[in-house]
């Protein structure tokens, strides 16, 4: 949802009936994947600003949208669910960016999120 949002410019409530229809969730799994793509999507700048801050030699318009949209989602939730361990977050984060993304992507992924772990000595 992250994805097509970012592409089309939309909001979220836009994708919601559509993404539904097409993939069927258990009411709990349906709620925290709202909550993920509402919360990033309300803080996407603040978001944007912090992974442009550790992805020094990267803009993040020239980020592949997978990966941007990983980064956000996996930074929110650090951020924002602390009863997810960050190393948890961020393994997730990488397997998705090997399935959905580049050969380079759960590389980069890793190095970004590791910066931005709420861990990470600065």
């Amino acid at each position: 949802m992250l994805f097509q949002i970012d592409l089309s410019a939309v909001e979220p409530a836009d994708v919601y009936a559509q993404f539904w229809e097409a993939h069927d969730m258990e009411a709990d799994v349906r709620a925290f994947t709202q909550e993920l793509v509402d919360g990033v999507y309300a803080v996407r700048d603040e978001l944007d600003a912090k992974i442009s801050a550790v992805a020094k030699r990267w803009r993040l318009e020239r980020m592949a949208v997978v990966d941007r949209n990983i980064l956000r989602m996996a930074l929110y939730e650090m951020n924002r669910r602390p009863q997810t361990p960050a190393a948890v977050v961020i393994d997730e984060a990488i397997e998705v960016a090997r399935r959905f993304g580049t050969d380079e992507s759960a590389k980069f992924v890793n190095g970004v999120l590791d910066a931005l772990r709420p861990d990470a000595v600065k």
